[in-house]
């Protein structure tokens, strides 16, 4: 909305990532799907040492259970220790997600934010993450890569499992795929 009047959004995605010169850590890019169009929207974390007795689990835009669950899975299957840390995630530009394919951003940006090391910017990535630790596949994949590609990614991380059916020739960016998260963690860091 302008003082003119209602504007078209040509690309909503452009909106919902931050451009930003500096490298920050706890950032990640997930491409999802809101209704029948993809986006790229940006996962914040920060994860700190916590000054109370009972760290503190603060979402918006993602649901609180969910976080609560990918942090038991980075807990059990990769050895991080996030019992004594305070957690805030963000979902940017205010919207709330609720496409599990977001949980490998939220899971990277987490990571990122615990090791304080900033993701690649050129970097989306696209899966569900399982109590196992597996990378899930999820649908409609193709229109979440040719959206990255059309916002200038380089490389988007999905799962394995979504290869099947898959065409990575006709696509000019690079797709990564990977069947666990601590394969996503050595690859990424």
């Amino acid at each position: 909305m302008t003082d003119e009047g209602m504007k078209a959004v040509l690309n909503p995605s452009e909106i919902l990532i931050t451009q930003k010169e500096d490298q920050l850590s706890g950032i990640a890019i997930a491409a999802t799907i809101e209704g029948m169009r993809p986006l790229l929207i940006e996962v914040q974390a920060l994860v700190t040492q916590s000054v109370y007795g009972t760290p503190q689990r603060t979402v918006s835009g993602f649901d609180l259970r969910r976080l609560q669950l990918l942090l038991a899975v980075l807990e059990k299957r990769g050895g991080f220790h996030f019992g004594m840390k305070d957690v805030f995630l963000n979902i940017a530009g205010g919207i709330k997600v609720e496409d599990p394919s977001i949980d490998l951003a939220v899971l990277c940006s987490l990571l990122s934010s615990y090791e304080d090391v900033p993701l690649p910017q050129q970097i989306c990535f696209a899966g569900e993450v399982c109590l196992s630790g597996e990378i899930r596949a999820v649908n409609r994949i193709e229109q979440r890569i040719a959206e990255a590609e059309k916002l200038g990614f380089e490389k988007i991380i999905v799962s394995k499992y979504n290869q099947k059916g898959l065409a990575k020739q006709k696509f000019n960016i690079e797709v990564v795929t990977m069947g666990r998260v601590e394969e996503v963690y050595k690859y990424l860091f």
